[in-house]
């Protein structure tokens, strides 16, 4: 059984709403294609969006992960708590600063950690708390967020899948306890081509990462336009996010509405045509404050599973293999039981906007299939 939809057979596909190749068009005919003023438009935007007071927007998420360890003194000698279910980016991060990653284990309902997980790994070296906002899911660490700051130590959220959910009544990136990490990649909820942003708590991180993304040098662009030269400050790094990117991104605000509501419809229509399978878990998602950017089961004999609908054309993924078991990451391992044990089971199936609901019911019909003749049900 194959999907006979091109975009089907991917696990993820961007979706662009018509006026993002206009947009660029006019950014490439006034021929002004780095950090300009549509950048700092973007950042304003997103800032409106989140009601937060600043933005500071940068080329990747990535560089956002990276530049908020750096603005608040992340370095060696220090352990940054993290879980090992996530992509890759989120631990080499922590090592570009020369800090180790201290791995801890995940809710395997939702492969998120928890609030007892984070304090079971606190040790005296402990200099910040990485969560990561899985699927989009949001991460509450309000119950040990005192202790957290008593002791000294920082929570960066890493929110790459999260941008558009909630946490309570605020918005993912509208707690001033925390940095808060977006992702803008070609595939994640809102995307900018490529592009990250950091939501800063204080004036004083937003410094820090304009002068980190800017190679280390403190005046604006305009200000440099208006001198001979210009002053560097300390350690820095060419993170800007052009004004390509930057006029991708807004024209995808505009409709992000409407993406919120595609992304759920998609996600409901899998949830609803799963229910009639016998042997899947889906991973949950809680739509009172998740925008969906995943979507994830739990099944037996999953690498068979995966060989048979990989085979028949359809897109289905892994994300993403435990952190703590890769060989760069070896130095840092850990007994992490319910890690490895939901890793083995997980299988992403093809989530994005251009999907059918014709598409959906044809791959949870090959996932049925898969099931009967691997032994999985």
């Amino acid at each position: 059984m194959s999907l006979t939809v091109p975009d089907a057979r991917r696990n993820a596909s961007p979706y662009l709403y018509g006026r993002e190749a206009a947009s660029v068009a006019r950014v490439l005919e006034a021929g002004q294609y780095g950090h300009t003023d549509l950048t700092v438009e973007f950042e304003s935007r997103i800032a409106e969006h989140l009601g937060v007071p600043d933005v500071v927007a940068v080329s990747s998420g990535t560089a956002a992960l990276h530049s908020a360890l750096l603005a608040v003194g992340i370095g060696p000698g220090d352990d940054v708590i993290v879980p090992s279910m996530t992509f890759c980016a989120t631990v080499q991060v922590i090592r570009a600063v020369g800090a180790a990653p201290r791995f801890i284990d995940v809710d395997p309902a939702t492969l998120c950690v928890t609030p007892q997980l984070v304090m079971d790994a606190v040790t005296d070296d402990t200099a910040a708390v990485l969560p990561v906002l899985f699927g989009g899911r949001a991460v509450d660490l309000g119950p040990i967020r005192d202790d957290l700051a008593e002791r000294g130590i920082v929570v960066i959220e890493d929110a790459a899948h999260a941008f558009g959910s909630r946490c309570g009544p605020r918005p993912v990136g509208g707690d001033e306890t925390a940095l808060t990490c977006f992702s803008f990649g070609p595939v994640k909820n809102l995307t900018c081509g490529q592009g990250g942003a950091v939501i800063p708590r204080t004036p004083e991180d937003a410094s820090a990462v304009r002068r980190l993304r800017m190679l280390g040098v403190a005046q604006s662009r305009s200000e440099r336009a208006e001198t001979t030269g210009y002053r560097v400050e300390g350690f820095g790094l060419r993170y800007q996010l052009s004004s390509i990117n930057a006029a991708i991104g807004l024209a995808q605000l505009d409709h992000f509405d409407t993406t919120v509501r595609t992304r759920r419809h998609v996600w409901r229509t899998y949830r609803d045509a799963l229910d009639a399978l016998d042997g899947v878990m889906l991973v949950d998602v809680d739509f009172d404050r998740t925008v969906p950017h995943l979507c994830q089961v739990r099944v037996p004999r999953r690498d068979h599973i995966f060989a048979h609908l990989r085979a028949r054309g359809i897109g289905v993924g892994v994300h993403y293999p435990p952190n703590h078991l890769q060989p760069a990451f070896a130095r840092w391992t850990r007994d992490l039981p319910a890690t490895e044990r939901v890793s083995r089971e997980v299988l992403s199936l093809p989530f994005h906007q251009h999907l059918t609901e014709g598409d959906v019911h044809r791959v949870v019909t090959a996932l049925g299939h898969a099931l009967k003749v691997t032994g999985g049900s």
